[in-house]
């Protein structure tokens, strides 16, 4: 049988809907719309550029998601919708275009595609994807190539994202399981030498029973004399052996149990890193929720194959927004280079980020004004010095704030942390 051929497609298909203007000319006086890209950039465009919350609020205005809608059905639903020019297409593109005003405004400045470019390629230096990809599709100069390109780095960030969270994951299970051998192997070794140490209390008790017995039926004279004195020799030699003996038993044993108890420290401290990486990993899935490029086509829902729930025109209008809009958060400590992740991070969630960086540059007289103005307080525990740390909590219990402590310094971190259900709560309450 002859092997099989396979064909390539010399071109890729064009992503937007569009003609692109000719090489010189001014670019089309408007952006592009969502339902003018290829269907093939709405999973990484909703999944990229719009929160869980923020998805699930535009969705409720178009009566398309039940209380029990999963994450993957909402963001199912949403891509097949943004391939329709009509209502529900026209509401995902002014959710977007509400939700990243900023990044809009500023790259309306550029005029070119080699402008644009330059924009995208801060953006993603320091890590502002969302609001930079929506405004780099959707600019009047955008072409195909530069929209090919802001898709792949788009699609391969999410997958180093994902196996990152992954590789940390995997070594936590590799740690709880070695902890869980050393843990029984020092079990077998602390039984081993309680019997050991009780075996030679019972020779011990032995030999001093058999000295007594024989001091006192054997008289004491003559040439029995010497013999019962030598038999003493022997028995205290013994005796003082077996001494020795248990005092070196003793000491491996406490050193077992000491062992014993940093094992069942770190197996604590795994387990509760473990979890706080398993939310940072929901968290970001969240924001880079995807599914097959493909998989679900304006079609599907119009055939019936996929429902995205009745849509009702007389739903009340209701505006998407992230879950703690108008909170202040001061981020205490970090990494200087990180300033701008973290922010992000807070604009997603709809606050605005204050920053101190515990002592380095900034003085530390400068904290209290700075907690006076926040809801919440926020720090890495493993980048911040110990007196800025302990300063920043005593100013929060004398003002009545709430502090949090993060497992580190990543952007990932914080953002699990903001995700809390009882934060926006306790935000309110510091209002």
């Amino acid at each position: 049988m002859p092997p099989k051929t396979f064909t390539v497609s010399p071109a890729a298909p064009a992503l937007v809907m569009h003609d692109e203007p000719p090489a010189g000319a001014a670019p089309p006086p408007r952006r592009t719309k969502i339902w003018e890209f290829h269907s093939n950039l709405h999973c990484s465009i909703i999944g990229t550029c719009l929160s869980t919350g923020e998805l699930r609020q535009v969705l409720k205005k178009l009566g398309a998601a039940s209380p029990d809608s999963t994450d993957h059905e909402l963001h199912a639903a949403a891509v097949s919708l943004a391939a329709r020019h009509d209502k529900a297409g026209k509401l995902l593109h002014k959710a977007l275009d509400e939700r990243h005003r900023l990044p809009i405004n500023q790259f309306a400045k550029a005029t070119t595609e080699q402008a644009v470019r330059a924009l995208w390629r801060e953006a993603v230096q320091r890590g502002e994807i969302p609001g930079a990809y929506w405004a780099a599709l959707t600019h009047p100069a955008a072409t195909q190539a530069l929209i090919r390109d802001a898709f792949g780095e788009v699609h391969m960030l999410s997958h180093l994202v994902g196996a990152a969270n992954r590789a940390d994951i995997r070594r936590l299970c590799q740690l709880e399981a070695e902890n869980a051998s050393l843990h029984a192997r020092l079990d077998r070794q602390q039984l081993a030498f309680r019997e050991v140490v009780t075996a030679r209390d019972a020779r011990i008790r032995n030999l001093r029973d058999a000295l007594a017995q024989q001091t006192v039926a054997e008289p004491a004279a003559g040439d029995d004399t010497a013999a019962l004195r030598q038999a003493l020799a022997d028995l205290e030699r013994r005796l003082a052996a077996e001494t020795r003996r248990g005092a070196v038993l003793h000491d491996k044993l406490a050193a077992a149990t000491t062992a014993l108890a940093e094992a069942q420290a770190a197996r604590a401290g795994a387990e509760q890193d473990a979890a706080a990486l398993r939310c940072e990993l929901e968290a970001v899935a969240d924001c880079f929720m995807q599914i097959t490029p493909g998989q679900i086509t304006p079609g599907q829902i119009d055939s019936g194959q996929i429902d995205p729930r009745q849509i009702d025109p007389a739903a009340p209008a209701v505006t998407p927004g992230p879950w703690l809009p108008g909170t202040t958060v001061l981020y205490v400590g970090g990494r200087p280079n990180q300033v701008a992740h973290l922010r992000a991070v807070a604009e997603q969630a709809g606050a605005a980020l204050l920053h101190h960086d515990g002592g380095i540059e900034n003085h530390l007289h400068l904290l209290a004004g700075l907690v006076s103005q926040a809801q919440i307080v926020v720090f890495p525990v493993d980048c911040i010095s110990h007196h800025a740390a302990q300063l920043a909590k005593q100013l929060c219990r004398q003002s009545g704030k709430r502090f949090m402590p993060l497992r580190s310094a990543s952007a990932t971190s914080l953002l699990a942390t903001l995700r809390q259900p009882d934060l926006a709560g306790a935000a309110d309450a510091a209002d």
